[in-house]
This record gives structure tokens, sequence and C-alpha cells, in this order.
């Protein structure tokens, strides 16, 4: 790398001499490949669509990368595809029975493109990382990994195998030299192995949970490790194999395949792999491939939870584990810093239709007719939003474009403003406003918190009446979920900071909704936080849904009193200013009750 002005200036500029400093010393050295368009959500497949930004946000952060680091790949070309998949295929890919077969569920026609175009163009970035390993020595794709795909068949999610593409074009471009895929995605790399199995140039190495297809090749090694496999069991299995390819093989490239769904939280896998162990995992292998001097290229593959990002991140925080990795925020915490920069990236007179330069100077109709003209309306949401400006902030936070993504191609918004209860947004999939996807009704609220006026959401669902039912629905729920409930709640906490309110308050009716809810908003009152802690010890191992069914079944019972426990909705909030950070930081430290309880086994009380 050349250390030239254009690299070093903003960095003591904009970080100061110790941050540069530190930047200079300890910068990981590695080339980074993402694209916008990566920010992708598609129904049934339970992945974060956010979860490339999120790392690229976290390094940049914490001046990890630097903008000559950063590299926009293309959609892969259909010359490039050809190279590995079958003409037959290729052809009948685009075909509702084809991506069916692929996705697992029924794909409309309004995602088929979206789908094709999102892995095109992951895999582009495959092809474009492997080309920047093989000269710069280590480079990421912050995508990719679609190692289920064949030649003539597509499945598990993936419809092109971006890792086979990209060792084609390396061995069109003149590179000869021996490849590693190192694949530690929980689920088989079938499709890579199946298509490297009669080439000795290339060895396929997997660990997972079982066999997809047939574990034979002429240079292959396939582990199945079945069942709830923890840290132990992990990082034996790959010492014990690992090492002895490189030192046998010698690869000149490894190509890793650094899957998240072995972690101990994803939701479609069984094995409990701590922070600790995956991290462990990872300097594994980049210390394996540094000691053998190959090039490397890191692929994301699979990751079904919300807390994927956050093991890739700490992971490149410092790939050569040299000085310690940097841990990164929680997602809540990530999700509110991003939309607080979007949010002061917008004009105030944007949002609010008060641009001075109009020739209306702000006015509205409320302004402009007399008091009792009778064709008074509120139109502003919380006294300062047009419909406009809510549509301009969805918009730039990418939320229309994500439900766009779940095959809603019109989303529209309406107020209703005028109830004394509150004032309601909906938002709505379709012109005709038929199928409702969110509604918040939201108030300013001067009560919870005396001297202190707080943005109460008063209702909000978030539901998807497209997808397909994968498990039961919790209590109160008509479909399932957006999975943008930290979306919605930081950009009212956004909100909050532009109109100087003092934090967010909302009263959960369900225990599973104060669940969701606790990693943004904290219970006001010490009693209701000692029966939430309480509640959630004794729910440890016991699923959200059943949970929060036994609870309103009236099955969990006070072992002192032998009372039914019921759930007793109080207020949770979350502080944005500091006089209220203030108030439920004293509450906090209050001790809690001791609350001793039991759940009973009939089903039917």
């Amino acid at each position: 790398m050349k250390w030239n002005r254009r690299v070093l200036a903003p960095l003591f500029l904009r970080r100061g001499w110790r941050r540069a400093r530190r930047w200079i010393l300890t910068h990981p050295h590695f080339h980074t490949v993402y694209h916008k368009g990566y920010n992708n959500a598609f129904p049934n497949v339970p992945h974060d669509a956010l979860r490339a930004e999120r790392i690229l946000a976290f390094l940049a952060s914490e001046g990890l990368v630097a903008r000559c680091d950063m590299h926009r790949p293309k959609p892969v070309s259909l010359k490039a595809l050809r190279r590995v998949h079958t003409e037959e295929y290729l052809d009948s890919v685009e075909t509702q029975e084809a991506l069916t077969s692929i996705m697992g569920y029924a794909v409309p026609a309004t995602q088929a493109d979206r789908i094709l175009d999102l892995q095109r163009l992951m895999t582009g970035g495959s092809l474009l990382a492997v080309d920047l390993a093989l000269d710069k020595g280590f480079a990421v794709n912050l995508g990719g990994g679609f190692h289920h795909a064949l030649a003539d068949k597509g499945g598990g999610f993936c419809a092109f195998n971006d890792i086979a593409l990209a060792v084609a074009k390396a061995r069109h471009d003149g590179f000869e030299g021996r490849v590693l895929v190192v694949d530690l995605d929980l689920h088989d790399g079938d499709g890579t192995r199946a298509i490297f199995a009669d080439d000795e140039s290339v060895h396929t190495f997997s660990i997972h949970a079982r066999h997809w297809g047939p574990p034979d090749a002429r240079e292959s090694t396939s582990i199945e490790l079945p069942g709830e496999v923890d840290d132990a069991t992990y990082i034996t299995a790959l010492a014990a194999h690992l090492p002895a390819v490189f030192d046998r093989f010698k690869p000149a490239l490894v190509i890793y395949l650094a899957g998240c769904d072995p972690a101990q939280e994803d939701r479609m896998g069984d094995w409990r792999i701590t922070p600790v162990g995956m991290l462990r995992r990872d300097l594994f292998v980049t210390q394996l491939r540094a000691r053998y001097r190959a090039a490397l290229a890191v692929l994301l593959a699979g990751g079904y939870s919300q807390e994927s990002w956050r093991y890739t991140a700490r992971f490149l925080s410092d790939p050569a584990g040299r000085r310690g990795p940097i841990e990164p925020p929680t997602t809540e915490e990530m999700t509110i810093k991003r939309y607080r920069y979007i949010s002061r990236l917008l004009d105030p007179a944007e949002l609010s239709g008060d641009d001075p330069r109009a020739e209306n100077f702000g006015l509205t109709a409320e302004d402009l007719l007399p008091p009792g003209a009778g064709f008074q309306k509120p139109t502003r949401l919380l006294g300062f939003y047009t419909r406009h400006g809510v549509e301009l902030v969805m918009e730039r936070a990418g939320i229309f474009d994500r439900l766009r993504n779940l095959g809603f191609e019109q989303p529209t918004i309406l107020f209703e403003l005028e109830d004394p209860a509150g004032e309601t947004v909906r938002v709505f999939g379709d012109p005709e406003h038929k199928e409702v996807l969110m509604e918040l009704r939201l108030r300013r609220d001067r009560r919870t918190v005396p001297g202190m006026e707080l943005l109460s959401v008063e209702w909000m669902l978030l539901q998807n009446p497209r997808a397909t039912l994968h498990r039961q629905l919790l209590p109160g729920q008509q479909y399932p979920g957006l999975g943008m409930l930290k979306d919605v709640v930081a950009l009212l906490a956004a909100a909050c900071e532009r109109l100087h309110l003092d934090g967010l308050s909302f009263v959960p009716s369900q225990y599973h909704i104060a669940v969701q809810w606790q990693g943004h908003l904290a219970f006001m009152h010490p009693e209701a936080r000692a029966r939430f802690r309480a509640l959630q010890v004794f729910f440890a191992d016991i699923p959200i849904g059943d949970a929060s069914r036994a609870l309103a079944n009236g099955r969990v019972v006070n072992t002192e009193t032998n009372e039914v426990v019921t759930w007793t909705p109080a207020p949770m909030v979350a502080p944005i200013s500091r006089q209220l950070r203030r108030v439920v930081k004293l509450n906090e430290d209050e001790p809690p009750e001791e609350i001793s309880l039991r759940l009973e086994a009939s089903p039917d009380r």
C-alpha cells in the first residue's frame, strides 16, 4: 500500500494523531468488496439484510478501512457463469419452479429478478475478492459463499456457485496454483465439493452438521459433527484435520467461507459455538494461511441471526490476532447509530415542509385558515413531519427498499391524526391499502415521567401478510413479523432527538413483546424490572412463544403465595436526554425483588 497524502491526510485531520497512528500501526491490511445492493431481504429467509452494511460501518467507525481499500463489484457476466454452470441450468434458473427449489418457498414473480440480481452481484464480489487476494494477499467479500449450487442445479438459497466461478476465473486469467476451500459454514459445502470432485488442484475442506451430498472426492476432507456441538468439539476437530491438509496440500490460494451459522443463537442451526469459539476458529484459519503465505479470500456464507454481523466484525477488527479484537457494539446500538447518521443528513425543511425558499414560506392549510373555519385538520405527525417527510425518511433509511424486496412493490403511507388517543401512521404494501405492513399509534407523553416529555408508542404492528408460516405465531400475531423492529425503534429514537424529546416510552401488553423490546428499552419502575428479570430467569430454557402462552394461560405460579402469576403491563423507556438517563440509572441501581416461580404441568389451566 502507498502511504500517500490522500490516505493519510483525512486520518490526521478527522481522527487526530493518536487514532491515525493506531491505524498505521494496526491496520489489518485487507481489501473489502461491498455494494449497497447487498442490502436485500427476502421473506421466509431469516437473514439480516443489513449484515454487510453493519460490518462495514463498524470497521469504518474504528478506522480499520480506508477508501483506497474499498472495491465495488459488478454482477457476474453470463460468460463467466458458463465456465461452471450448464447452459440448460442457466436457461431454466429464472423460472419459478427452479427458484422455488433453490429458495425453498414459492417465489413470487416480483421477487425472481431481485433474488438473481443479488446473487449475481455477490458472485461478482467473490470473483473480485479472489482477484484482489491473488494480487494484494488478503481480501474480504461482505457477501457470497453460495456453496450448495451445483453445476446443473441450485439449492439451499444458492443459485450460482461463486466459489467455483471465482476459481474458474482465476484459472482463465492464468493462475495455476493449488486452491484450498475452507468451508466452516454450519451446512455442508456439497455443491463446491461436487464441482471439484475430479480436480486434484482444488481441495475442499468442510466441517458441518450433516452431509448434504456424497463426501467423496479426489481432494476433499468432509467432517460431519451431528448434535449440539460446543466450542471444544469444534476447535478440536478443526485442529485435528486442517493443519495436516495445509502441510500436505500446500495451497497458493485459500478461499475461506466464514459462515456464522454455527453460532449459539443462530435461527437455522443447533450448534452452541460461543463468540470466543467463533473467533478462535477464524484466527486459526488466518494464522495457518499466514504461515504458508497463501493468498486469502474470505466470503461471508451463512448466518441467520441479527447478531451474525458481530462475529465477522469482531474477527475482521484483528484478523491476524496480533493485538486483540475490538468488541463491536450491540445490534441495537449499531442500528441507532446508523439512523442517527441518516437523520443528520436530512434537511429539516424536507421533513416538515417548512422550506423558507418556497412561496408559501412553510405555511400549511391549518396556518392559513382562520380558527373555526371548519376545514382545519392536523397534517403533520407529532406537529412536525409531513407525510412526504416520513416517506423520505423511509426511503433514505432503506425501509421501503426492504419492503420492495419482500414483494411489496408500491409501499404507501397514510396518516390519521385526529384521534385524541394518539396519532396513527400506517404503511401499506399496495396502492389499494389492503395489506397493512406497519401500524404505529404515537403521542407526546408528559405523564410517565413527571417534568419530562416522551414519545409514547401506544400501539405498534409489524407484519408480513405474504410470509409463509414456519413456526407457531406468538400471542396476538395474525401474520409473521417483518423483522424490522430494531429499525423502527431506532427511527423513533432519532425522531425523539430531532423533536428534543426526553425519550421513548412503551407499555408491552405481553411478555414476549417486552422480551423483543428489552434491547431498546428498560422498565421504568424497579418492581416491574424485578418481575421481568424473574420471568426471564425462569423461562431461560423455554421458547419465547411457549413462555408467553404459559403466562397468558395462567400456568405460572408464585411458589411463596401459591398465586397464579400473570403478565402485568408496565412502562418501558429508552432515555434520550441526560436527565432521563440519570433517572433510569437511579432506578436500575435499586436491588431487584426476589421472586420464586414454578410452571404448572397442565396446559389447560
